[in-house]
């Protein structure tokens, strides 16, 4: 029986899964509010930060005037320009990585500069070779639709926009939404991992104001679809869900990149039950191993304690916290702290105990203990979750992934010096 929290079937029409970062709800973006008590804001808000918005016309985009901050004041806007800075800094460094080859795929994403808006002989409306089927879901920057490619038949998750919707948008001071719309891009050009959803073509015709992202579709059910009292999807999905999760963010860290928001919701699962990582809409990319933040961009409730105090903080850190809320969620059913407001949230994060309940496995126990830990130099890491007794389990280590630039890497110090095998070379 729990003792405290809430059980995700409760919260689950909160902040209902949509592909790849989008719902069937209004993404509004905030500043961290300063850390003090009376601020009162709803729990649909500390769980994710989505608000209900009414179905928009099938083929228009809602307008949004208002600019972000409007309502801040001069200091609330320099702290939010501090941690805007590092978004910049992502940006020279993914350049850059383009200018000199630095990518992680075999095969580059598909660029067209030309839209060809019509329609097929039944009518249905047509984006170039892609045929619409339905709405998927949308947020503040765009929407989502489900898409048949004429040519090879598969479906696609299309990301549209406006660009001047985007340019009208501010998200900073200095920003507008297209900022973070094209560092989107930029990260996901670089990737190409099983756990990664995968982009497949960017669609930007500069003759017309439409902008879109051909990506994967992830045809799955959130992860906690169905999982009702007494909560949790049990330790062997859990299990397979997990070794996915940390697969893909190792994956993400050895690059240097840093999600910032790991969540249920952003975490899609395929007709196979592969778990793929989506939404990289608030991530960082980092030149070296100092991968420095200072206030988070992610969902209050999956915060790591050292974000809500304010302080510098290591993303890389930050995000296996989040693995950890996300794993409590998928075995317990709830959220290991929430409270009735947005500070009292970060005071249960901060200094709330974890509740664990009795009898449970102690090397389950043992793991979220670990990834858990409020000390982030004192976390569990993700290379050590990876070979930890419980996710090993019966099925034995996760099978090594060798991605493109690491087998690059190896080829070449194969014909260097002939010592690293074929099989390594070829491992998937």
């Amino acid at each position: 029986m729990f003792i405290k929290g809430y059980s995700i079937a409760s919260v689950a029409e909160m902040g209902c899964c949509g592909c790849f970062g989008f719902s069937f709800a209004k993404k509004q973006k905030k500043t961290r509010p300063r850390m003090h008590y009376g601020n009162h804001i709803s729990q649909e808000l500390l769980l994710n930060d989505e608000v209900e918005e009414e179905e928009e016309e099938e083929e228009e985009e809602e307008e949004d005037n208002c600019s972000y901050g409007e309502d801040m004041s001069d200091t609330e806007k320099g702290d939010h320009e501090e941690f805007r800075n590092p978004a910049k800094r992502s940006e020279e460094i993914l350049l850059y990585r383009t200018q000199n080859g630095l990518i992680c795929r075999e095969f580059p994403v598909k660029e067209t500069h030309k839209v060809v808006r019509s329609e097929d002989e039944d009518g249905n409306k047509m984006v170039n070779e892609y045929v619409r089927e339905y709405k998927i879901g949308s947020g503040s920057y765009g929407k989502v639709v489900l898409y048949r490619s004429q040519v090879d038949g598969k479906h696609y998750a299309i990301k549209a926009f406006h660009k001047s919707h985007l340019l009208k948008l501010r998200v900073a001071p200095s920003e507008t939404a297209m900022t973070d719309v094209l560092r989107e891009v930029l990260i996901m050009k670089m990737l190409n991992h099983p756990n990664i959803v995968n982009l497949i073509e960017v669609i930007d015709d500069p003759n017309t104001d439409h902008f879109y992202m051909v990506l994967e579709y992830v045809e799955g059910k959130w992860v906690f679809e169905g999982a009702g009292p007494p909560g949790g999807l049990g330790q062997h999905v859990a299990r397979r869900y997990l070794r996915d999760i940390v697969s893909g963010l190792m994956y993400l860290h050895s690059h240097n990149i840093v999600h910032g928001d790991i969540k249920p919701d952003n975490l899609l699962v395929s007709a196979t039950g592969t778990v793929k990582i989506g939404d990289f809409s608030v991530s960082q990319v980092f030149e070296d191993e100092n991968d420095e933040l200072r206030r988070s961009p992610g969902t209050p409730v999956f915060t790591a304690p050292e974000c809500c105090l304010g302080l510098t903080y290591h993303g890389k850190a930050a995000d296996t916290w989040a693995v950890g809320v996300t794993l409590y969620c998928m075995i317990l059913g709830q959220y290991p702290f929430l409270g009735d407001t947005l500070q009292d949230t970060y005071d249960k994060i901060v200094n709330d105990p974890l509740w664990l309940p009795v009898g449970m496995n102690p090397l389950l126990k043992n793991l979220l203990e670990g990834l858990l830990c409020k000390d982030p130099t004192g976390r569990m890491s993700l290379e050590t979750v990876a070979v930890h007794p419980w996710v090993v389990g019966d099925d034995g280590p996760s099978p090594h992934y060798v991605c493109w630039c690491k087998r690059n890497m190896l080829q070449r110090e194969k014909k260097s010096d002939g010592s690293i095998t074929d099989a390594l070379i070829n491992t998937d």
